[in-house]
């Protein structure tokens, strides 16, 4: 269905496929900024891939599809679902994770450190992922895209942490988290280099009709 919404709803410009491993743990990280960012990359990862998402979105008719697809439901303090992740890592098989925890403005300037997490305990690379296009400034976050809207989704190199052996507890998980971040911060700039897409520059609160595509 992601796919489907990708190539056949959306006119998504998928770059950088080569990138993302053909087997083993693979954490895909990617910036988050409107409701479909979540199918539509789902949908373009070559591989089945399991992605962290907040309960709120587990009603319904699409909570039925997700638990179908065996997503991952984050609920309270997220500790389940980041076990589950774990052990998806842990038997070879793909995580994905929004880590700035909220749809807005997508430019990775904050993250939370569950994809930080998963990284340190698994060992598994990450791959740094861009996407442009699915809300544009002055849409909300709960945005629905009209059809044939150019998306991007750019898959970064995959990097591994590099942690100094000294770091240890919360200063070791500090540092993956910084890396983590620098790293997905990094993929956005560079693919809004080489796009006329841009990001939304609001935090998708505001309700007025935006300017569409040119």
């Amino acid at each position: 269905m992601g796919r489907a919404l990708a190539r056949g709803l959306w006119n998504t410009d998928v770059r950088g496929r080569e990138n993302v491993p053909d087997s083993g743990p693979v954490i895909v990280v990617a910036n988050h900024v409107g409701l479909v960012d979540g199918p539509i990359l789902h949908g373009v990862v070559p591989r089945g891939s399991y992605f962290l998402i907040g309960t709120h979105m587990f009603k319904g008719v699409l909570g039925a599809l997700l638990r179908g697809a065996q997503q991952i439901e984050v609920t309270g303090s997220g500790r389940e679902a980041l076990a589950q992740g774990l052990g998806v890592l842990k038997r070879g098989d793909v995580v994905g994770v929004f880590p700035e925890g909220t749809r807005g403005a997508g430019r990775a300037d904050a993250v939370h450190g569950g994809a930080a997490w998963l990284a340190v305990q698994s060992g598994a690379p990450i791959v740094p992922t861009a996407i442009v296009g699915t809300r544009l400034t002055g849409e909300t976050v709960s945005v629905w895209p009209p059809p044939r809207r150019k998306f991007v989704v750019e898959f970064g190199e995959p990097i591994s942490l590099d942690l100094s052996p000294d770091l240890k507890g919360r200063a070791r998980q500090e540092a993956a988290q910084a890396q983590l971040a620098e790293a997905l911060r990094g993929r956005v700039e560079s693919t809004l280099a080489t796009t006329d897409l841009r990001l939304p520059d609001d935090d998708g609160d505001r309700t007025h009709k935006p300017k569409e595509d040119r």
